[in-house]
């Protein structure tokens, strides 16, 4: 069974070259290369055509990608994934804290990257896993992954762009005192750490906004705001580093100032995705409540 990735459109105008049209359908140079080279194939009406190729209009075309093969340091595990959709092209599932996104030398197993290579073993998907937006371990929620690499390219394009709205609610320590304000700050790497990150003159552009959902004290006494949050950009801890920014670190992030007296980790959750499908470009939007740990935490 040839179960290699495929896309297949018709030509709209007489005389336009197969090159084009498919740099219309977003196919980039490297991609093409890629489907010469390494086992593609591009048919017109069923009939294998180069790129030169004049067309008429309502011929067929079909792209074949050649199949992708796992990284060899990937792990392939098998388990389950909370899937709340997918199709052809994407998968969306919700992430639960204390899982990384791919593996790391600490946690070489266990990942979503791991669990994906098995599930894409097990339905014979021919992919390797391709992360379009990422959480960090601790943070729960909504992610998107691509089941092809030039899925994985269209969906950069989009964030490039800014058109993935992803939205989170968090717990942050003290009382947030504007009702709604946009964080535009640089962010770069901390010079002392190869993790950390810090607002920085020479940083990365990064747009956070902030709105407040609730303020209230934990049994202690000590002030608490929820809050939900949209990322404008997707910068590495960058809801956590705008927030300390502004004296407010998320309740449970110790490396950014907060404290895990009340939660034993950020508390951070990715509660909204919107996206235009890939290849459709209709809108797709999913929603996810913040688990109940969290929810406690606020509740008290």
């Amino acid at each position: 069974m040839d179960n290699r990735f495929k896309l297949q459109f018709k030509a709209t105008k007489d005389g336009e070259l197969l090159r084009n049209t498919i740099n219309q359908h977003g196919i980039s140079k490297r991609g093409l290369t890629s489907i010469k080279f390494n086992g593609g194939l591009i048919l017109v009406n069923g009939i294998e055509q180069n790129v030169r190729y004049a067309l008429k209009k309502g011929d067929e075309i079909t792209i074949t990608f050649p199949p992708e093969v796992v990284s060899d340091g990937l792990i392939v595990e098998h388990g389950n994934l909370d899937i709340v959709y997918e199709d052809s092209t994407l998968l969306i599932l919700e992430k639960p804290a204390f899982m990384n996104t791919i593996p790391s030398r600490e946690h070489p197993t266990g990942s979503v990257a791991n669990f994906i290579s098995g599930y894409f073993q097990e339905k014979n998907i021919s992919s390797t896993v391709h992360i379009v937006t990422r959480l960090d371990r601790d943070t729960s929620g909504l992610m998107c992954i691509a089941k092809h690499s030039h899925v994985h390219h269209l969906m950069g394009l989009q964030q490039k762009k800014q058109e993935i709205n992803k939205q989170y609610e968090a717990i942050v320590h003290g009382h947030v005192e504007e009702d709604e304000q946009a964080i535009i700050a640089p962010i770069g790497r901390k010079e002392t750490s190869i993790i950390e990150r810090e607002v920085r003159e020479d940083g990365q552009f990064s747009h956070t906004d902030v709105k407040v959902l609730k303020r209230g004290f934990t049994k202690n006494g000590e002030p608490v705001s929820h809050v939900r949050l949209r990322l404008h950009t997707g910068r590495t801890h960058q809801i956590r580093v705008h927030m300390a920014f502004i004296g407010h670190p998320l309740v449970g992030d110790e490396l950014y100032g907060g404290s895990r007296e009340l939660f034993d980790r950020q508390a951070l959750h990715c509660v909204y995705l919107e996206l235009a499908h890939p290849l459709t470009k209709e809108k797709l939007t999913f929603s996810s409540k913040i688990l109940e740990p969290m929810q406690k935490l606020i509740n008290n």
